[in-house]
């Protein structure tokens, strides 16, 4: 469908008799059939140009030779002004020809001035397009439309098909998993989309869940995110988080919503926002729920996002916020957004122009964007960016309790390659009431630095010593932790 579209529209281009089209693209050849198609169909001669062959008719099956005396931008363009029959050119990476070059500016404004007398129509083709300002307004900008599901999934199968019948086997996979890769690819060409299936595919005929971060990886590093977002390749499962059994439940409920948002009629998930003590598991949290919904995670760096220049910090949310919808479906992670988005107004008004480009996008994203937003303190968020219907729940990550510090105990000890029934999970969790999930994580992690340094296996003497040891942030922040919860009690609810 998307390529019946394309063609429509950029026809309607040409026979409006706009005097050049800019179509900035990395699919030079799509770009090209789809021209040549439109040429024939108009009954116009199709010209090719770019600075190694030169001028050649690309529209007739016959291999012509360049024409003479039009290897030469400036001599390019004087043949086109000589040519009497109405004709599309289209010119291949052009634009370094037109940086401090007046001539070459002033014969494209002279075929633009003269479309009346030989109905030429130039298009210019390149990664990017930097069009002097002479000529800008006499330049219509074209956007080839990105494959949809549907072309995604011909493509897919057509790719496996080919891998079977080099290799004399099917590739493997499940209907879930390729619904999910389908969807992770869309944001890209088609041609960079599929790269990145024959590269999956061709690792060892198979398209499996684990190989999905790997696709958005790839994905990201493809659309140049590098910045303010950045992309977090390790996302968590849930079953490596501790607790937090409510939470689990909700996002559980909205999954299949968030990913069949255009064939279920209710509300998609806006997102969350979680808050509470340091240390809690909010981050893991936030990781996890990536992981658990299979998209790729973007982490909006707020220190990065602020520069000294009127102006450039919003530019750069703007900017962040057009690429995390680039790589949709995926979720959007705000960390400790209360450092970005300030009350005060010291910093010259620049946190509430941030808030209110945020707040806007908010209100009119209509993309797989799941937003996670994560508050360490929000007594300094602004009523405007909490309040239902920004984000779907507001949840409160407590202090895990006696079930939860358990299944934390035992999560650590069997990433660490430790045998988890050789220790007495009951007294261990017992021992440690008042500790966050990374100061339970850190006792672990103490131990063995302990029983390698004494030569000998980590047990419950070693932990429980550890324990003892610790003085965790509910003893030594407890006015401002118990603040925290008379805060949340009744505002929000309780992710454990």
């Amino acid at each position: 469908m998307s390529g019946t579209t394309d063609r429509r529209d950029l026809e309607l281009l040409i026979k409006s008799r706009n005097p050049i089209i800019g179509i900035e693209s990395h699919e030079e050849n799509r770009a090209l059939k789809l021209l040549s198609d439109i040429a024939r169909n108009l009954n116009q001669p199709m010209f090719t140009w770019d600075i190694v062959d030169g001028l050649k008719r690309y529209d007739l099956l016959d291999n012509f030779d360049a024409l003479s005396e039009t290897s030469k931008p400036d001599e390019m363009l004087r043949h086109i002004l000589g040519a009497h029959r109405p004709s599309i050119y289209v010119l291949c990476d052009f634009h370094p020809y037109t940086e401090e070059a007046p001539q070459i500016v002033r014969l494209l404004k002279e075929v633009v001035l003269k479309q009346a007398e030989h109905g030429h129509t130039l298009v210019l083709i390149s990664h990017q397009l930097d069009i002097p300002s002479e000529i800008k307004r006499f330049v219509s900008r074209f956007d080839m439309a990105l494959p949809g599901k549907e072309q995604l999934d011909k493509m897919i199968r057509r790719e496996a098909k080919v891998w079977s019948q080099r290799n004399g086997q099917k590739v493997r996979t499940d209907s879930k998993t390729l619904e999910r890769l389908i969807n992770n690819l869309q944001g890209l060409t088609l041609s960079d989309a599929t790269r990145l299936v024959r590269n999956v595919i061709t690792d060892d005929g198979a398209i499996t869940e684990d190989e999905l971060p790997s696709v958005n990886k790839a994905k990201f590093e493809l659309l140049n995110m590098e910045g303010v977002l950045s992309f977090e390749y390790e996302t968590s499962k849930f079953a490596e988080v501790g607790g937090l059994n409510n939470l689990k439940r909700w996002l559980k409920q909205r999954e299949v919503v968030f990913h069949k948002r255009d064939e279920i009629e209710l509300d998609p998930p806006k997102g969350l926002m979680m808050v509470g003590v340091q240390g809690g598991g909010k981050s893991l949290a936030a990781k996890a729920v990536a992981g658990m919904w299979s998209v790729p995670l973007l982490r909006l760096d707020f220190g990065a996002l602020y520069n000294k220049y009127h102006g450039e910090t919003e530019r750069n949310l703007r900017e962040a916020l057009n690429m995390a919808e680039l790589m949709a479906p995926c979720v959007l992670w705000f960390d400790e957004i209360e450092k970005g988005i300030s009350t005060q107004d010291s910093d010259g008004g620049t946190s509430q122009r941030v808030l209110g480009t945020l707040l806007t996008w908010m209100a009119e994203n209509e993309k797989p964007v799941f937003v996670v937003s994560t508050a360490n303190d929000i007594s300094r968020l602004p009523p405007e960016l909490i309040r239902k219907g920004r984000l779907d729940e507001i949840f409160f990550v407590d202090l895990p309790e006696y079930e939860a510090r358990k299944e934390i105990f035992a999560i650590h000890l069997g990433k660490r390659k430790q045998s988890v029934d050789s220790f007495d999970l009951d007294q261990l969790a017992s021992s440690c009431d008042g500790f966050t999930g990374s100061e339970i994580e850190q006792a672990v992690v103490s131990g063995l630095y302990h029983s390698y340094g004494q030569s000998t296996p980590l047990n419950n003497e070693i932990l429980l010593d550890e324990i003892k040891n610790t003085r965790p942030l509910s003893v030594v922040m407890s006015e401002k932790m118990n603040e925290l919860r008379n805060w949340a009690a009744g505002r929000t609810i309780s992710a454990n």
